[in-house]
């Protein structure tokens, strides 16, 4: 369990961090989400006792990190896989963290596997591609065997495998009753790996909720109409307008609804003796519903040249 009371951070006159509280429970991936600069890394930071807070605290099993006497067995973190000497071999660099914390060294050989690192264990850290930093960052986060895991962009830099295997590796630790902590910007991953999102902007909390709760703030009403004739399109386009709340053209065979049901647009083409090759109701996504929630906490907007 992961417990943030008022977690406050002032750098001078900026908020990074500004009074914010909620618990992340285990058992779930909770998905960290906000725009660059919403204080995301700050609030991973001081949770860590990495940064100290100008106010409130952050909790790991109620206690702060500095107060648990391994902290490694407690919490695992990935903030930045590029923090290992690049002269040290993976299997030294865990080995050295585990003895750090009284652990054995057979959990390195174990995390070593877990993670698919065994074959290069030996390999100067230094010359691994992104994707087995991450990795190698993913075993340091293991190592201690903690219940409370907080990764930042895990995927970062793995292919398509390896994505695979994050996402089914942080279900099988949630399974298991542990609390699991990820922040990501991609939406897409984030979509089909959290169970529950925070979502904060300029310090901000913005949503705490499950992630089909924030899905339906980004549903539209919307379908997806298509059809092989121009002409009657167009017609059923002005049928549509009456009731619709927006009708929006794709292409010249293509348009989307806003606001009326698939079953009422299908009646109206009906009636209108309109042939349609599809009708379908326009899915929620969480880039919309993202988008939606954080468009006043965007800190760098869009260029103007």
């Amino acid at each position: 369990m992961l417990t943030l009371r008022s977690l406050t951070k002032r750098y001078g006159e900026k908020t990074a961090v500004d009074a914010l509280s909620l618990e992340v429970a285990p058992g779930k991936i909770t998905g960290f989400l906000g725009p660059n600069g919403a204080g995301k890394s700050t609030t991973m930071r001081m949770i860590l006792g990495l940064d100290h807070p100008t106010s409130g605290t952050a909790l790991i099993k109620g206690k702060r990190y500095a107060d648990h006497t391994h902290p490694l067995r407690e919490v695992g973190a990935l903030l930045d896989a590029k923090a290992v000497h690049p002269r040290r071999t993976a299997y030294k660099h865990l080995l050295a963290m585990a003895r750090s914390h009284g652990i054995p060294a057979r959990r390195v050989d174990e995390v070593l596997e877990a993670t698919g690192l065994s074959d290069v264990a030996g390999k100067q850290a230094g010359s691994f591609s992104l994707g087995m930093g991450q990795r190698l960052g993913i075993a340091g986060a293991l190592l201690g065997d903690p219940e409370v895991l907080m990764l930042d962009e895990p995927v970062n830099g793995l292919d398509p495998d390896g994505v695979l295997w994050i996402r089914g590796f942080l279900r099988s630790l949630a399974a298991q009753g542990r609390t699991v902590f990820v922040s990501s910007h991609l939406m897409s991953e984030m979509e089909v790996t959290a169970d529950r999102l925070v979502v904060i902007g300029r310090g901000r909390l913005i949503a705490d909720a499950p992630m089909e709760d924030i899905l339906a703030r980004g549903s539209r009403n919307a379908v997806r109409v298509r059809g092989p004739e121009a002409q009657g399109l167009h017609a059923l386009a002005g049928r549509l307008v009456p009731e619709a709340h927006d009708v929006q053209w794709v292409s010249a065979h293509e348009l989307v609804v806003t606001g009326l049901t698939p079953e009422r647009v299908g009646d109206l083409a009906h009636e209108g003796h309109v042939r349609l090759h599809e009708l379908r109701a326009v899915e929620a996504s969480l880039e919309e519903a993202y988008m939606e929630l954080t468009a006043g906490s965007v800190e760098f907007g869009e260029a103007r040249l």
